[in-house]
């Protein structure tokens, strides 16, 4: 293909644009620290030298351990533009956790704030890959000595990340995500939040995640500010709301929830209005009533780390505009329609057929398009298993309404949603298991109010042992991240089938009746 007429999509390069046409412009807010869209510019290719200077060569792994400021956000460019591939790593893991995604990614360097030193040290030693370490301290320090650096991207469909799953089947699987399909994830999020340079975006979703769904591409290439909060503390969010003008936010509804629970919540819409883009359950009509009386709009989204982020999208329709809160709940709640980069969105029985679109008929809903992942690292068989027929299964059922708009009904039914991060129930039950007073274990989700799902755990002990609640939380705890722990355990015997399979539907029913 000529030159002339075709140049391979990176998302690296919307921050050289933006560099050249809103240099001046400010970029990232973090702390106390300022950079230009000119300056950030600057790092990313000097953040490359130093990559490069440490041995890194195209197509090596880079892995950042760091929670949400210019260290992620900087390498999410930076990376790439060594022609490396990066692994953002999830700040809440535990080292072995970790460890396992170092080893299978095969990463060669480790950049990591200075406070998560003892963990990524950890991990390193773990992993048995034995990274380079460096910290927030010697970035600097490397940065400054570092020769500017852009290796050109030459093919767009090679690796531009590897994004690690939350372990919804034990072990975690390792997406691959290439050039071309960030590139135009991030077009679409910029499109359907309508992103402007005006705009301010508060980092309330963690960059880790789906590289934050594709928006630090996407503000960047809005030319919109980057404003970072390593924590989601709503006294602190609203005084940078207020302070920086913020136009957009992302994440979970419970962050959306914590936010409206504060004192400095605002009763009435802030100058400029704010948008809020929910993602990993739908907002509730006690939710959306809260937000419009705060002024707040909400933008319901649904995706996965396969794809990007969110693929689907509730188009809001002006004529659902002057619809009371109920109604227009009751819209908002579902997930909606592709994306404007991705293929319709199907809900397909076990024949691998379109179901009615009556909103009755249950299927599993299946995604294609440009924001789907290229497979599994090092993983052919899950990759083919994941798409039998070319469209991705996501493990979830849902119905096709008849304006298009897909609902969700039920979750790959072990998965346990919390606070928008995924636990694998059998990974929480290996755990139990691995006390020796336990001798069966099952995990369900239990619904509560804050975080949509907790895990609460269903124990027989073992003949002649003894164990409390509060020891085998604790021992879960020692083996997993924190919020993988089970919130209850209960004692007893389990219900089974006449096969000797455990009934977990029915213990759903008992989590959601409550301890009696």
């Amino acid at each position: 293909m000529s030159a002339l007429s075709f140049e391979p999509l990176t998302p690296t390069s919307f921050l050289e644009r933006s560099a050249a046409v809103f240099g001046q412009r400010l970029a990232v807010v973090d702390g106390d620290r300022r950079l230009t869209y000119a300056e950030l510019w600057q790092r990313v290719r000097r953040l490359a030298g130093a990559l490069a200077g440490l041995g890194v060569r195209p197509g090596d792994r880079v892995a950042v351990l760091a929670p949400n400021g210019h260290l992620l956000l900087e390498s999410t460019f930076g990376v790439p533009a060594a022609g490396a591939v990066m692994v953002p790593l999830n700040i809440r893991l535990s080292s072995g956790e970790l460890a396992y995604i170092l080893g299978h990614a095969e990463v060669s360097v480790l950049l990591h704030d200075d406070e998560l030193t003892g963990l990524a040290t950890a991990a390193a030693e773990e992993s048995g890959q034995k990274p380079r370490l460096v910290s927030a301290a010697a970035y600097e320090t490397l940065l400054d000595a570092a020769e500017p650096l852009l290796v050109p991207v030459t093919d767009e469909l090679t690796p531009l990340s590897i994004n690690y799953t939350s372990g919804t089947t034990g072990r975690p699987k390792g997406v691959v995500y290439h050039h071309r399909g960030a590139y135009l994830q991030a077009l679409a999020m910029a499109l359907h939040t309508r992103l402007e340079a005006a705009s301010g975006y508060l980092w309330t979703l963690p960059m880790f995640h789906c590289h934050g769904w594709c928006f630090p591409w996407a503000v960047t290439l809005a030319g919109a500010r980057h404003v970072c909060l390593r924590k989601v503390d709503p006294g602190q969010a609203w005084a940078l709301i207020r302070e920086h003008r913020v136009t957009h936010l992302c994440g979970a509804p419970t962050v959306l929830t914590s936010l409206l629970a504060h004192a400095d919540a605002p009763t009435a819409a802030l100058d400029p209005r704010l948008l809020a883009c929910v993602g990993g359950a739908p907002p509730s009509p006690a939710l959306l009533g809260r937000a419009l009386q705060a002024g707040i709009d909400v933008l319901h989204l649904y995706g996965l780390t396969e794809t990007y982020g969110p693929a689907v999208i509730n188009q809001p329709r002006p004529e659902w505009s002057g619809l009371g809160v109920d109604e227009l709940a009751a819209l908002a709640a579902r997930q909606g329609v592709g994306n404007v980069i991705a293929q319709r969105v199907r809900v397909v029985g076990e024949d691998g057929r379109d179901v009615p679109a009556d909103a009755a008929t249950i299927g599993e809903i299946a995604v294609r398009g440009n924001d789907v992942m290229i497979g599994y690292h090092r993983d052919p068989a899950a990759t083919e298993k994941a798409a039998p027929d070319g469209w991705f299964r996501t493990g979830d059922l849902g119905v096709l309404h008849p304006d298009g708009y897909v609902q969700l009904v039920d979750r790959a039914k072990d998965v346990i949603i919390s606070g928008g991060e995924n636990i694998a129930s059998v990974e929480v039950e290996n755990a139990l298991v691995s006390h020796p007073a336990v001798q069966e274990a099952a995990v369900v989700a239990r619904p509560d109010p804050h975080w949509g799902e907790v895990p609460v755990a269903y124990v027989t002990l073992a003949a002649g042992k003894g164990v409390t609640a509060a020891e085998l939380i604790e021992h879960v705890r020692g083996r997993l991240a924190h919020f993988k722990a089970p919130k209850a355990v209960y004692f007893g015997e389990l219900p089974k089938t006449s096969t000797g399979k455990i009934q977990k539907n029915v213990l759903r029913e008992r989590a959601a009746a409550g301890p009696a």
